[in-house]
C-alpha cells in the first residue's frame, strides 16, 4: 500500500535534499546523506561520501533546470517522490522518480535510486 503525501510531511532529509540539489550549491545535498551510502542514477551507481559529492557536484550540475512537485508516495520501506523537471537538457522535460530509503536511526538517506 502507498499513501500520497504532500511536500511538507516528508522527512526532513527528503526535503533537505530536494531543496539543496536545485540550489546554486547542490554539492551542499551531501549532508543529507549517510557515510555509505548509495546513489543510482541514469544506470550508474555512486556509493559513499566521495562518489556521492562527485555526482553532486557534476551531473546534478551539469544542467540548468527547474522542478515541480507531481506528488509523494510512501510505504513500508521508501519514500517516492514524482517531480516534473525542466531544463536545457535534452528532451526539455521529464518525470523523474526519486525512491528514497532513510535510515532508521539517523534519518539520513541510505539509498536513493532515481529513475524514469
Amino acid at each position: 500500500m502507498s499513501v500520497t503525501t504532500q511536500a511538507r510531511t516528508l522527512p526532513m532529509s527528503i526535503t533537505t535534499y530536494l531543496e539543496r540539489s536545485a540550489s546554486p550549491k547542490p554539492a551542499s545535498a551531501r549532508a543529507t546523506f549517510t557515510e555509505n551510502a548509495v546513489v543510482i542514477d541514469d544506470g550508474k551507481t555512486y556509493t559513499g561520501e566521495t562518489a556521492i559529492a562527485a555526482w553532486l557536484a557534476g551531473s546534478v550540475a551539469e544542467f540548468e533546470y527547474t522542478t515541480t512537485l507531481l506528488r509523494t508516495e510512501t510505504d513500508q520501506s521508501s519514500t517516492t517522490v514524482v517531480n516534473r523537471v525542466e531544463g536545457n537538457f535534452p528532451g526539455r522535460s521529464v518525470d523523474l522518480n526519486y525512491r528514497f530509503e532513510l535510515d532508521a536511526e539517523s534519518g539520513l538517506i541510505e539509498a536513493l535510486t532515481i529513475s524514469i
